[in-house]
């Protein structure tokens, strides 16, 4: 099976994308949602990621505030690296488990820093989702409420279009309507088919 790694900068689309191509039957593993399962009370990171913050990293019901610890790591960049070196592991073993169960041709996997972080050697191909710096801005206004401040220094955090276009296999440019859309996503799931035949392989 072919794994896609699929990534984009902040507001870039890849959701939008990850839904067309799961509408062609292509599995699609979300590492965000990954990232939420391994520190789900009870589990070992949890305990960890409380010994460092302390308890007022945690919502009444116990779980993680998430927001709360996105406003720590994005003040302290140390705490930004260690929480980096304890997550992804986790997340790449799961991912790893989750493969091994797939029966598919290729799937996808939406990696949002898959630039920024180590290589994942689990990832054979990689497609980005491109888009203008101001509709990354205009669409995340729009979806998180965040404020503007906040998104450039997201951006800032993030390597640049340029970078990730240069170390893509394959681009998806999210500048116009969904049909537009939906003709790159056709093309795109064709050419994977190709790739991921046994005669491709040899």
């Amino acid at each position: 099976m072919l794994v896609i790694g699929l990534t984009g900068g902040i507001g870039s689309g890849k959701s939008t994308v990850a839904h067309l191509f799961a509408e062609l039957g292509v599995p699609i593993i979300d590492t965000d949602q990954l990232a939420r399962d391994v520190v789900i009370p009870g589990r070992p990171a949890l305990t960890a990621i409380i010994n460092r913050f302390g308890s007022s990293i945690l919502n009444q019901d116990g779980s993680l505030n998430r927001a709360e610890l996105r406003e720590q790591i994005f003040q302290f960049p140390a705490h930004r690296e260690w929480l980096e070196a304890l997550l992804h592991p986790l997340i790449r073993q799961e991912m790893a488990v989750i493969l091994k169960q797939l029966n598919a041709p290729y799937c996808l996997v939406s990696i949002p820093l898959l630039f920024e972080t180590i290589p994942n050697p689990l990832i054979q191909h990689i497609l980005v989702v491109d888009t203008p710096e101001y509709l990354q801005v205009s669409r995340t206004k729009k979806r998180d409420e965040t404020s503007q401040e906040q998104i450039e220094q997201i951006l800032q955090r993030q390597v640049t279009r340029q970078r990730r276009l240069a170390g893509a296999d394959d681009a998806i440019y999210n500048d116009l309507d969904i049909a537009h859309l939906k003709q790159q996503v056709q093309r795109l799931h064709q050419k994977f088919l190709r790739l991921s035949s046994p005669q491709a392989q040899k």
